[in-house]
């Protein structure tokens, strides 16, 4: 007996070829994905525009009282878990679940744990966290790879298609903060996480009903596990997580996991998890001799993304730390919440993404390389810290006002690096990624963040500890190297990452 059932058949693979360019060009299934991360990116990066200004405002604000540190690290925490269990969500695709049905759970998830963190207590806070963590994890990898079944390896269409689709996560990304940010500063944090679990029902009815325009849409599994072997599985997988949870569960009862110690396991384990995985599938059988040659050049473009995330992920925790306390929050008179900074960012990826796509769809196959791409997606971000570094410089504590135009303008240099980055390396993963590791592969590029998540968790303690000029001024300085190093390793890049451009 085999120990998987037989693939999805071609006509599951592929979408009906009327909607082959349906939409602006591409496949109509385009829409469908892309809508659905409008909604799930509203509704995630709404809440996370205020989840750190709600860890650190005061319990008489209904806030937890953390200082600002603490609350910068424990978000990143909490972004940390979200993308390591992307990995278990790769492999529930790919082996039980089936994309489809992966991204739909993962869904109804993220729904119950917004609807969790409407309720206005601490413990239902901690519950919704995970709820969001679990349903994140089985999202975010599915719905890219999920993308890329829509294209075959050889469309010069795939850049400019998923360009289109980060436009569409940053739709919510600029929507989401807006009106969270307003509900949760001026009618209290939860009524923010309330428009957040609305934002995701929304995504998840549109989904089911636009499901018929998707490539890979059957309800199995692409590489199913034999039955009993799936019976296995589950079991463990049910009885792991209870028995993971009784376990915290103890150790908090007897005071040795305190939130710091929380923090600094998921930091080793978002070391760990990228190693071993990538372990993993260079020694599997499944991966063949030339699938295991690209992977070599795709462990440079997991570097490369954790350089850049670590500085994005700070646009909601230091930097809007930084907004809420040293930045002017007013515009020709009109006052606005400090939150809502993070909606620039969203703005202008929405703004920037169909440029970029366009800009790629005329050069054809005279664009620079995916890897040239990321290099300059990180050497952005780099100067985009870099330049807060200037008008922090000779301040100290809260007793100054920069200009609105300074985290604008670094924000406008971060969305155009977002753009470069992650719209380059979702396209390069799905074109490297091994066939029996496509979702999971897809999950592998999401422990990218993780790491990055990871590391800002502990980086980001020394926040209040240093200058604001030395903070942001190191951290951008090596972020901008780093990128140069990249550049500096294109060529090898260009001969190894083939069918890549």
């Amino acid at each position: 007996m085999t120990d998987r059932a037989q693939p999805e058949t071609a006509d599951d693979e592929q979408p009906p070829a009327r909607d082959d360019r349906a939409f602006f060009g591409q496949p109509k299934g385009l829409l469908t994905l892309s809508a659905l991360e409008v909604w799930e990116r509203f509704s995630f990066l709404g809440m996370q525009a205020i989840l750190v200004l709600y860890f650190a405002d005061s319990v008489a604000n209904e806030g937890l009282g953390m200082d600002p540190g603490t609350a910068a690290s424990v978000s990143a925490a909490y972004g940390t878990l979200v993308y390591l269990v992307s990995v278990a969500g790769g492999w529930l695709a790919d082996r039980i679940l089936g994309s489809y049905r992966a991204v739909l759970w993962g869904g109804v998830l993220i729904a119950l744990g917004h609807y969790s963190m409407a309720v206005p207590t601490a413990a239902m806070t901690w519950v919704g966290l995970g709820l969001i963590s679990a349903g994140t994890g089985l999202l975010k990898p599915n719905v890219a790879a999920m993308v890329g079944k829509l294209y075959r390896t050889a469309d010069d269409r795939r850049d400019a298609g998923f360009a289109l689709y980060y436009m569409g996560i940053n739709i919510g990304a600029f929507a989401g903060p807006l009106i969270t940010g307003w509900l949760g500063e001026h009618q209290g944090w939860h009524w923010g996480f309330s428009a957040a679990a609305f934002g995701m029902t929304l995504g998840l009815v549109q989904y089911v009903t636009g499901r018929r325009h998707l490539a890979g849409r059957k309800h199995t599994a692409e590489f199913a596990l034999a039955p009993a072997a799936m019976r296995r599985a589950v079991w463990l997988m049910v009885t792991g997580s209870l028995a993971f949870a009784a376990l915290c569960g103890v150790l908090a009862g007897v005071g040795w996991l305190t939130m710091d110690r929380f923090v600094d396991v998921l930091t080793v384990v978002s070391v760990i998890a990228p190693v071993v995985y990538f372990w993993i599938m260079f020694t599997s059988p499944r991966v063949t001799t030339e699938e295991r040659g690209r992977l070599r050049p795709y462990i440079v473009l997991f570097l490369a993304s954790v350089v850049f995330n670590f500085i994005l992920f700070q646009a909601y925790s230091t930097m809007m730390l930084l907004a809420s306390t040293n930045a002017d929050t007013s515009i020709l008179g009109f006052d606005f919440p400090s939150s809502w900074y993070a909606s620039a960012l969203g703005a202008f990826e929405v703004a920037l993404a169909p440029v970029v796509a366009a800009v790629w769809v005329r050069m054809g196959r005279r664009q620079p390389h995916a890897s040239n791409k990321i290099a300059f997606g990180v050497v952005l971000g780099g100067l985009s810290f870099l330049l807060m570094a200037i008008p922090t410089a000779g301040h100290d504590g809260t007793d100054y006002r920069m200009a609105v135009w300074w985290i604008i303008g670094s924000y406008l240099l971060l969305g155009l690096g977002d753009v470069l980055l992650e719209t380059s390396g979702l396209s390069a993963s799905s074109k490297l990624a091994p066939k029996a590791f496509s979702s999971q592969t897809m999950a592998l590029w999401f422990l990218s963040l993780a790491l990055a998540n990871g590391i800002q968790a502990q980086v980001v303690k020394i926040y209040d500890d240093v200058s604001h000029p030395m903070y942001f001024g190191v951290n951008g300085a090596i972020a901008v190297v780093l990128g140069l190093v990249v550049v500096a390793l294109a060529p090898w890049l260009r001969r190894t990452m083939h069918p890549v451009h």
